[in-house]
C-alpha cells in the first residue's frame, strides 16, 4: 500500500512538471497539483486535477492566484476549468469566490458560475453568474446582481459593470439602492466605490421618510447625503415641493437649493412661489427665494400675486407667512399695490404693506416711498396699510390704512383729482370690490361735485371730524361728520394752487395693471449657466468586437496546433483521433456573445 501511494506522489510530482509553464511563456501555471488524473478518453493533453489533504490545487497567470477543489487542464487551448470551493485571488485588492470558473489563459477572460461573490476593498458583489475580462479589467453579469457598501447600503440591478482600475460600477435595468435612510431608484447608475459617489441617469427617485427626489440626471454622495440634479427635477418636502433647472440637497442638515426657473409649491395653502434662486430648510419650514420672486396665492376667483426682490415664506404647513421686502408689489385683477416690504398671513388673511423705518425721515423722498394700494381707480397711501381677507371665502373683506392716510381718485371728466385725506382710513369690501370708506380725525376732503348729468356743479373743499365715501355704481356718496367747515366753490373761483392738498402725490403710472408690470423696474436678468456634470457617455459592449477577436485568434491558433499534430501520427490514428476530438470550452464566450 506505502508503495502504490509512493509511486501516485512521483507520478504526480512528474506531471506537475510537466504542467508547469514559466511565466514568460504566459502560460498557465499549476503552482500545487495535487493528485493528478490522466484519461485517455479526454485526449493526451487533457489533465485533472484533485485536491489532497496538504490543500487546494493552486494555479498561476501573469499577477492571479486560483484556488480550487478540483480542474480540468486542456494544455493545447491553455484552458482550465475549475470546481467547487473555487477562490480568484488578483493583488491584494481582489478576491472572488465561486462553485465554477473557466479560465482562458490566451484570451484572460473568466467565466464563474454558482454563489459568486467578488470583494474589493469598499464592496462586495454577488452574483449568479460573472464575466471577468482581466485585459480590459472589467467583470460583467447580466443575470442579477447585488452590491453591499457599508457606509452606502446595498444594490441591486439586473445588468452591471465593474471597472476595477476605476473602482467603478454601473449599473442597468431595475436599479436599486437601499439605504436605512433613503431608496433610490433608476434605470441605470454610476457608482465608485471609493468616494461613495453615484451618477444617474434617466428617471430616477430617491425616496426617504420625509422627503422625495425626482431626477433625470443626477448625482448623489452617498458618504454625506447630498445630491445634485438638473434635469427635470424636483423635490417633496412634507407637503412643499420645489422645482428647478439645477437641485441641491442635503439630507443631514434637511435643507435644499435650487437655480433657475424654481417653483416652490405649498399644496396645503394653495401657494406658489418662483424665482430663480432659493433656498428651502425644512426643520424651520422656511423657504428664501429671490431674483424675480413672485409668490402666488392661488384663489378660485381671482389669484394674489406677490413680487419683490427677496421673498420669505415660513410657519408649518398649517399658519404659513410670507414676507416680501426690497420694492415690494402685489397685483389681483381688481387691486395692486406696492410698498416696501409685505407682509402675508396666510392663516389670518391678513396682508400688510409697510415702509421700511430707515426710509421714515419724513421728507419728501419718505413720501413716495409710503405704501400704495389701487381699487377701481381709487389710489390710497398711508404709512402703512392692511388688506384682511376672507380665508374660507377666498376674497377680499376690508382694508385699514394707518396714519397719513390719503385717498385719491381722478374726476371722471375733467382734469382735476378727488382727494380725501386724514389720519386713519377703514375700507369695505363686497364682492372684492371696495363699496364703503371711513376717514378717521382730522378728515379733509376736495371733490368735484356734478349732477346727473355729470355737469360740473363745482369743487368741494371742506374739513369734518370724520368723512364716509360709499360707492353706488358710477356714484359716490360723500357724507361729512363732526364740526363740518367747507363749502362748495364754482370751478372759475377755486385756485389752481389750491386744488391739491400737501403731501398730493398721484403715482398712477407706478400701478402694476398685469402680472407683466410686477417686473417692469426690475434689472436685467442674468441667469447661471448650470455645470456640474458631464454628459453621458455611451459604454461599449462587454463582448465587443476586440474581446471576440481574442477569442477567435485562441481557436485558430489551437486548430493550427491541432493540424500540426495531426501530420505527425499515422493516418489510420489520425481519422480515430478526429472522430473524438479534443474537448474546446472557447465557443462558449461566443454563445455568450449571442445570448447577450
Amino acid at each position: 500500500m506505502n508503495l502504490i501511494f509512493r509511486y501516485i506522489l512521483i507520478l504526480a510530482g512528474c506531471l506537475a512538471t510537466e504542467y508547469s509553464y514559466s511565466q514568460e511563456s504566459k502560460k498557465i501555471f499549476i503552482e500545487y497539483s495535487g493528485f493528478t488524473v490522466r484519461d485517455s478518453l479526454s485526449g493526451p493533453n487533457v489533465t485533472t486535477f484533485v485536491r489532497s489533504d496538504q490543500g487546494q490545487i493552486h494555479i498561476v497567470h501573469e499577477g492571479v492566484d486560483m484556488w480550487c477543489d478540483k480542474a480540468i487542464y486542456y494544455q493545447n487551448e491553455d484552458f482550465i476549468e475549475a470546481f467547487s470551493n473555487v477562490v480568484i485571488k488578483q493583488g491584494d485588492t481582489i478576491n472572488m469566490t465561486s462553485k465554477y470558473v473557466e479560465y482562458s489563459g490566451i484570451t484572460q477572460l473568466a467565466f464563474a458560475a454558482g454563489d459568486v461573490v467578488l470583494t474589493e476593498p469598499q464592496s462586495t458583489l454577488t452574483t449568479d453568474t460573472l464575466y471577468f475580462d482581466r485585459t480590459k479589467q472589467q467583470a460583467y453579469y447580466k443575470s442579477m446582481g447585488k452590491v453591499v457598501r457599508d457606509s452606502s447600503g446595498t444594490i441591486t440591478s439586473q445588468i452591471g459593470r465593474y471597472y476595477l482600475n476605476e473602482s467603478k460600477y454601473r449599473f442597468y435595468k431595475d436599479v436599486v439602492l437601499v439605504n436605512p435612510e433613503y431608496t433610490l431608484n433608476t434605470n441605470q447608475l454610476d457608482f465608485y466605490s471609493e468616494t461613495g459617489h453615484a451618477y444617474m441617469y434617466g428617471p430616477s427617485t430617491i425616496v426617504g421618510e420625509t422627503s422625495k427626489v425626482y431626477s433625470e440626471r443626477g448625482f448623489y454622495d452617498t458618504n454625506n447625503d447630498v445630491g445634485y440634479f438638473i434635469k427635470n427635477s424636483k423635490i417633496d418636502y412634507d407637503n412643499r415641493r420645489v422645482e428647478g433647472d439645477s437641485l441641491y440637497f442635503d439630507r443631514t442638515n434637511s435643507f435644499a437649493s435650487a437655480t433657475n426657473n424654481i417653483t416652490v409649491t405649498d399644496t396645503i395653502n394653495k401657494s406658489i412661489v418662483k424665482g430663480h434662486y432659493a433656498e428651502v430648510f425644512r426643520a424651520k419650514d422656511s423657504v428664501f427665494i429671490t431674483k424675480r420672486a413672485l409668490a402666488i396665492t392661488v384663489q378660485e376667483q381671482d389669484s394674489i400675486y406677490i413680487h419683490a426682490d427677496t421673498l420669505m415664506v415660513t410657519g408649518k404647513p398649517e399658519h404659513r407667512i410670507t414676507r416680501a421686502y426690497y420694492n415690494a408689489k402685489m397685483y389681483k385683477s381688481d387691486m395692486s399695490g406696492k410698498a416696501d416690504s409685505i407682509h402675508a398671513d396666510h392663516k389670518t388673511g391678513l396682508t400688510q404693506l409697510m415702509n421700511l423705518k430707515r426710509y421714515s425721515t419724513g421728507d419728501e423722498f419718505s413720501v413716495k416711498r409710503r405704501p400704495i394700494l389701487w381699487n377701481l381707480g381709487n389710489q390710497m397711501t398711508g404709512d402703512s396699510i392692511h388688506l384682511i381677507s376672507d380665508v374660507e371665502k377666498e376674497e377680499l373683506d376690508s382694508l385699514k390704512v394707518f396714519d397719513n392716510a390719503f385717498l385719491i381718485s381722478k374726476d371722471t371728466l375733467g382734469e382735476g383729482f378727488n382727494q380725501i385725506k386724514g389720519q386713519k382710513l377703514i375700507g369695505l369690501f363686497k364682492d372684492n370690490e371696495l363699496y364703503n370708506v371711513d376717514i378717521i380725525k382730522n378728515a379733509e376732503i376736495i371733490f368735484y361735485t356734478r349732477d346727473d348729468k355729470d355737469t360740473l356743479i363745482g369743487i368741494n373743499k371742506s374739513k369734518s371730524g370724520s368723512i364716509n365715501l360709499q360707492f353706488d355704481g358710477p356714484y359716490k356718496i360723500i357724507t361729512l361728520l363732526n364740526q363740518v367747515d367747507g363749502d362748495i366753490y364754482p370751478e372759475s373761483q377755486f385756485p389752481e394752487n389750491a386744488r391739491k392738498f400737501r403731501g398730493f402725490d398721484w403715482r398712477g403710472d407706478e400701478q402694476p395693471k398685469s402680472i407683466e408690470d410686477l417686473f417692469s423696474d426690475d434689472p436685467p436678468l442674468v441667469l447661471p449657466v448650470i455645470k456640474g456634470l458631464e454628459p453621458y457617455v455611451e459604454d461599449e459592449e462587454f463582448f465587443d468586437d476586440a474581446l471576440m477577436k481574442r477569442v477567435d485568434t485562441a481557436k485558430k491558433k489551437d486548430k493550427s496546433k491541432e493540424n500540426k499534430a495531426n501530420r505527425q501520427i499515422p493516418k489510420k490514428d489520425r481519422l480515430k483521433k478526429q472522430s473524438k476530438p479534443l474537448k474546446s470550452k472557447l465557443p462558449v464566450y461566443s454563445k455568450a456573445k449571442k445570448d447577450n
